[in-house]
């Protein structure tokens, strides 16, 4: 009687279920978290913009490009690598900043595509 109970019994079949999830568990969360880090490569290429005009609206004309530059990068750190793009304009100051999107792990390989963040802002007249 407890053989044939043992032969026909589920005993196990919690384990054996959770053997062939976790794959899918895996890769479940592997995309979940490459997810995470498309939005955060956009929210760093958006705040790099933002700054890169505050910067710009801020300096003179012909320092412009360099002050641009300056401070959209500050905020990008060495594993996420970044470059603007452009920042000019007279009256109406935007900059293009473009963030590499990382697989993964930020730092190592990226993906072909990158993030890219725009702003603008109004240069106010300096009494």
């Amino acid at each position: 009687m407890a053989l044939k109970r043992r032969l026909h019994g589920d005993r196990g079949q919690v384990t054996i279920e959770f053997l062939g999830m976790t794959p899918v568990i895996i890769v479940t969360l592997v995309l979940v978290w490459q997810c995470v880090l498309v939005g955060y490569a956009y929210t760093l290429a958006g705040n790099a913009a933002d700054e890169a005009v505050r910067a710009g609206t801020a300096a003179s004309p012909d320092a412009r490009q360099g002050a641009c530059q300056a401070a959209g990068l500050k905020h990008l750190s060495g594993a996420w690598k970044g470059e603007v793009e452009d920042c000019d304009g007279t009256g109406y100051v935007h900059a293009t900043v473009t963030v590499e999107v990382p697989v993964l792990f930020p730092g190592n390989i990226s993906f072909p595509f990158k993030a890219t963040g725009h702003a603008g802002a109004v240069e106010e007249a300096k009494r």
